[in-house]
């Protein structure tokens, strides 16, 4: 329960959460991005290889979205993929509007 707990709590604690690894370069790139274009929104990043619960952590993001990559992105409560999908978002504009959504 402790994994759930952790999980739900930062998704619901912060406008953005990303389930990261630190070696991932797609998990750089959206790290990278989300800081860039919203510097002031309250992100939490967990870097699921330096966590010892890390495997359990991802093993309930896959049952709850289906999604087992890294990273694992959620704004506002609201899963929305991972580098490919957020970086698609800015493309079209939608980004901003999910950030500021809260």
């Amino acid at each position: 329960m402790a994994v759930k707990d952790t999980v739900e709590t930062a998704i619901a604690g912060n406008t953005i959460t990303i389930f990261s690894k630190t070696y991932c370069p797609y998990c750089r790139r959206a790290k990278a991005l989300l800081k860039e274009e919203f510097p002031e929104a309250k992100t939490e990043i967990l870097e699921l290889d330096d966590m010892d619960e890390g495997s359990a952590i991802q093993d309930y993001l896959w049952e709850k979205t289906k999604q087992r990559s890294v990273p694992n992105i959620f704004i506002n409560q609201k899963h929305v993929g991972g580098c490919d999908a957020v970086v698609a978002l800015n493309s079209q504009g939608k980004l901003a509007e999910l950030v500021a959504s809260a």
